[in-house]
């Protein structure tokens, strides 16, 4: 089954904030690591939105919250239960690991056929 990681971080954390070393060693090792990506500074982003047949572009993060995505990855694992366990090695759950405030999420990934579970 394919799983998307959203790690998240709060706009007010100091950049290099994150350590993911253990969980992309051990991802990579198990073959379970598909893609990752890392994001820009969401300031530097924009939100589009459409009301009424008029688009609206604001520009920097997502408002409405201090947390934004720095980064996604693509699994292929056994089970929800491996993709979170792999998730956890990056919010710290691993003795001496820094934490990460603002969390990961774990989302499974459907196909065209809908989802794989």
């Amino acid at each position: 089954m394919k799983f998307l990681l959203n790690l998240y971080l709060d706009a007010a954390d100091p950049p290099g904030e994150r350590s993911d070393e253990d969980f992309l060693a051990a991802a990579w090792q198990a073959g379970e690591l598909v893609s990752a990506h890392a994001f820009a500074d969401p300031s530097i982003g924009a939100v589009i939105r459409v009301r009424e047949g008029v688009v609206s572009v604001t520009e920097g993060p997502y408002p409405g919250t201090s947390d934004h995505v720095v980064g996604q990855y693509v699994l292929d694992c056994e089970s929800r239960d491996r993709a979170v366990e792999l998730a956890a090695l990056m919010a710290g759950a691993r003795p001496g690991a820094r934490h990460l405030a603002g969390g990961v999420e774990v989302r499974p990934l459907m196909d065209a056929a809908g989802m794989e579970m």
